[in-house]
């Protein structure tokens, strides 16, 4: 919250300069937030040395115009959603705690790489929980960019490529089979038709979904599986079930 000092007067006023942690706090975010408003040039701050200093007036008309002027859908007038604690312990399942039978689609028309991103955010948008999708569409492409997500086996792992917590109200997975396999850069120069979309909102949730999803597809016969499901039912039972199985070995 903002510190006060003491005017002339004796008044109690609010104090006119946040560093870093105190402007996270006035305004609902968490540092992390702040620091991609910074390095995006979203919000106003200024330098002194090495330290980042933010104005009360400035911070105050930069929010203010940021809620009033928003097109609906374009910017969410709700502070950001602070991260959701899941438990991370390697027996624990983690699979029924992020993914829906809704949040699977097992008939995806998709034919490219740019028309399965915007196919599987289309999917993630219907969960509720994807806050600013053209934020997530734009870090997805980056990622894809740097190297393809897709591994040998006919699967790929989409996710952005950092991890904030502002664009989800929690961390999901979505997943979408396409009718026909398509390239997607598989290392083995396959084509790929199962996709997971990857959704955390932060990196030590992010690697422990991956890591256990890597071993889901190659210690398991889940990707047979899946392929061969009739339903998104079937698919969401069937990840249930390799999961739990890998959870008794451990």
């Amino acid at each position: 919250m903002a510190k006060s000092t003491t005017s002339e007067k004796g008044a109690r006023v609010p104090h006119r300069i946040f560093n870093l942690y105190e402007v996270a706090d006035y305004l609902r975010l968490t540092r992390g937030d702040v620091e991609r408003l910074v390095r995006d040039k979203e919000i106003p701050f200024q330098r002194r040395g090495e330290k980042l200093v933010f104005m009360r007036n400035d911070i105050d008309e930069w929010a203010s115009k940021r809620i009033i002027g928003s097109k609906k859908g374009d910017v969410d007038d709700r502070p950001p959603a602070r991260p959701k604690a899941h438990n991370l312990d390697k027996q624990h399942a983690i699979i029924p705690e992020l993914l829906r039978v809704e949040y699977i689609n097992p008939n995806l028309k998709s034919k490219t790489k740019s028309s399965i991103i915007t196919d599987m955010v289309g999917l993630a948008n219907k969960t509720g929980l994807l806050l600013h999708k053209n934020d997530l569409i734009k870090s997805l492409k980056e990622r894809e960019q740097m190297c393809s997500t897709a591994l040998a086996g006919g699967i790929a792992l989409l996710h952005p490529r950092t991890h904030q917590s502002y664009m989800f109200e929690d961390s999901f997975l979505v997943l979408g089979r396409t009718v026909q396999p398509i390239p997607f850069g598989s290392p083995d120069g396959m084509t790929t038709d199962l996709f997971f979309l990857v959704c955390c909102q932060e990196d030590k949730i992010h690697l422990h979904v991956l890591a256990r999803l890597c071993v889901l597809c190659y210690q398991t016969t889940m990707l047979l599986d899946l392929r061969e499901a009739e339903s998104a039912e079937e698919m969401y039972s069937l990840l249930i079930r390799a999961e739990q199985e890998i959870i008794k070995d451990l």
